[in-house]
């Protein structure tokens, strides 16, 4: 998770550096406070806007993830080592919770889900919760509070990156759920076609 969420901050420090307009020289090109204020503006805005793209596609698939399996695997597990189909998606939940209350600064609502919510009803509802809870954090994200920071595992981390970080915990998870769909000879919603749009 460390590692993730500095990988995280240094690619957003790199799309803010990006943005900067540059001369020849290497100096930054001089413009009126204005024109550079509204550059800042709208390179905030589409990276805030991409973000929750990103979530909102997450959200999509992982939905789609729990509702394909069939009930009767979600007690599976590979080895003895981890976690259930449905644990993982407990602990996706979860985690939605525990990212998106730190940004809101408010205590996590509903934690442990992995290991309160066992049936398939149960915890396609619980992702769905967890979500519309998510939804919260980035839909109310400003380009004030993307910048401030907050400290998950006691390290000062701006808010924007710790739902980058969010996704890519979700994202990960999610390969999870494919081994496990895979070995059960079902197709993951990614592989389903339509789902990802294809290159021209």
């Amino acid at each position: 998770m460390e590692v993730q969420m500095r990988v995280t901050i240094c690619l957003t420090l790199v799309f803010f550096c990006l943005s900067l307009p540059i001369l020849p020289n290497g100096n930054l090109k001089s413009a009126p406070q204005a024109d550079k204020e509204q550059t800042k503006d709208t390179t905030l805005k589409s990276i805030l806007a991409y973000n929750k793209g990103m979530y909102d596609g997450i959200k999509m698939i992982l939905l789609r993830s729990a509702e394909k399996m069939p009930e009767e695997y979600y007690n599976y597990k590979p080895t003895e080592a981890v976690w259930t189909y449905g644990q993982i998606l407990g602990h996706i939940a979860n985690s939605q919770y525990s990212f998106s209350a730190l940004v809101l600064g408010e205590k996590n609502p509903a934690p442990h889900i992995e290991k309160a919510k066992l049936t398939k009803t149960e915890l396609i509802t619980a992702l769905k919760e967890a979500f519309a809870y998510g939804n919260k954090a980035y839909d109310t994200m400003t380009d004030a509070s993307a910048i401030q920071t907050v400290k998950p595992f006691n390290q000062d981390t701006p808010k924007f990156s710790v739902l980058c970080v969010n996704n890519t915990h979700t994202n990960s998870h999610y390969g999870n759920l494919v081994t496990y769909m895979r070995i059960k000879n079902i197709v993951p919603p990614t592989s389903e076609k339509g789902v990802i749009p294809q290159s021209k």
